[in-house]
């Protein structure tokens, strides 16, 4: 038996362990085993098994232990207000508002406005309080994701008095490892790490060891963009400001990395056309119903293709042959501009397409597309002749294919960058949108190619 597989048997024995314990009512014996668990895991086991063993769970465990499992990044949000709904109101309420403030919101957003007021009359005034300050940033900035549990210290303390007010902060507080100096208006002025504090002798002034070159966020900026510079900058903690310097709260790595995963598997249902594939859907149905409307806009926009090749039926009808290359020459323009539309939306997310440097990419890519175009254009015409012993068609399916690559690689490459320029998504130019625009055009050239030569074939 291998390591792996004897993990495993532990695990299935943990599981079945804690399984018995609920259907024998056995409190202490599944808190022992429960409650030693990482909070990943015990989330982990929480969605796994089924209501009637849930409902046991909430009888078991206090709002401020289950609130631990909500926190943590296995639950999906768009099972919130599934596992809300199975739990007595008042617990729901006690739980969230156990839960750090930025993650409490998460939940909330996921409920209707009825459900949120209920839900906040029910918690203690403080965490309603905290809650609702944050509940009407726009969301996707970094309103929406920062906390308000972080530690702070007048600029003007020594270390003796920050570190009394860190052991008295801490405990509420997100993270402990920055800390961060405000003036007496709470305008952010500086930051001291724990590690400084902790070396320096006590009675020395913050003032005198903090990095007043703070990398700060406003509240408004867009989410990605916050995620983006911490990691930029290598930060476990960035500092929310408004216009006027005033400290709001901090967006900490934990929500950075959810952020990153949001974007990248954003993007990802883009470039597929395909909405929101963030989870597995339960049911045919439901899966059905995101992939459908992309599907018919994508059927649409086939019609063109086909209308287009409804226009060369003579040119067809000539040389029937012309009809079997289609697909060849249509897919290798669409693979090609997939490919160069991938680097152009990676460049831009990653910020490594600056404005100086777009008009080199699309240099670049031309090149790109000249060379595999050539390549690829040698390649179908030894391989037709050798086939169809037709050389003039061989060289007009060569010749397309050139140019259709040439042309699939500079659009796959300009259109992302255009959109980005007008403030678009550019993921938004998905892959079956660069695909049904490059059969489009490959089609218009390989044809219009054949009616101009078809005394020659």
């Amino acid at each position: 038996m291998t390591v792996n597989e004897e993990i495993r048997d532990e695990i299935i024995i943990d599981e079945e362990k804690l399984i018995n314990a609920l259907e024998q009512q056995d409190i202490k014996t599944f808190r022992n085993e429960y409650l030693m668990l990482h909070p990943y895991d015990r989330a982990v086991f929480y969605e796994k098994v089924d209501l009637s063993h849930r409902k046991t769970m909430y009888f078991f465990l206090s709002p401020k232990e289950l609130a631990e499992i909500f926190e943590t990044s296995e639950i999906d949000e768009d099972e919130y207000k599934q596992f809300l709904q199975e739990m007595d109101t008042t617990y729901a309420a006690d739980m969230i508002s156990h839960m750090f403030v930025d993650n409490a919101v998460d939940v909330l957003k996921e409920l209707d406005k009825a459900q949120i007021a209920s839900y906040l009359t029910l918690m203690n005034k403080e965490a309603a309080a905290q809650i609702k300050s944050l509940l009407h940033y726009e969301e996707y900035t970094a309103g929406s994701i920062m906390t308000t549990e972080y530690v702070s210290i007048p600029q003007n303390s020594t270390v003796r008095s920050a570190m009394t007010i860190l052991r008295n902060e801490a405990p509420s507080a997100e993270t402990i490892y920055y800390v961060f100096v405000v003036d007496e208006d709470n305008r952010l002025t500086g930051v001291v790490s724990l590690r400084d504090l902790i070396i320096t002798d006590e009675d020395t002034l913050i003032q005198s060891i903090m990095n007043e070159r703070v990398v700060s966020v406003l509240v408004s900026d867009d989410q990605e963009d916050v995620a983006r510079m911490t990691q930029d900058y290598n930060l476990l903690a960035v500092p929310v400001v408004d216009f006027q310097q005033h400290m709001l709260g901090i967006i900490t790595v934990d929500d950075v990395i959810d952020v990153l995963d949001e974007e990248a598997s954003d993007d990802y249902s883009k470039l597929a056309a395909v909405s929101n594939m963030d989870s597995f859907d339960k049911t045919s149905f439901a899966a059905a119903k995101k992939r459908i409307p992309w599907l018919i806009i994508l059927l649409v926009l086939g019609m063109l293709t086909a209308n287009l090749i409804d226009l060369f039926t003579d040119t067809i009808s000539q040389v029937a042959l012309l009809a079997a290359f289609i697909p060849l020459i249509a897919g290798t323009a669409g693979n090609s501009g997939t490919q160069a539309l991938a680097v152009a939306v990676r460049g831009i997310a990653t910020r490594d397409v600056e404005d100086e440097s777009k008009f080199k990419l699309l240099l670049r890519e031309a090149g790109t597309g000249l060379i595999t175009g050539l390549i690829c254009a040698i390649f179908v015409v030894g391989l037709i002749f050798i086939w169809k012993h037709e050389f003039i068609i061989a060289l007009l399916v060569g010749a397309a294919i050139l140019v259709s690559i040439f042309v699939a690689t500079i659009s796959g490459s300009f259109i992302p960058l255009f959109m980005h320029r007008m403030k678009i998504d550019p993921a938004v130019a998905s892959g079956p949108f660069i695909t049904t625009l490059n059969d489009v055009i490959s089609i218009i050239i390989y044809l219009g190619l054949a009616t101009m030569f078809i005394s020659s074939l």
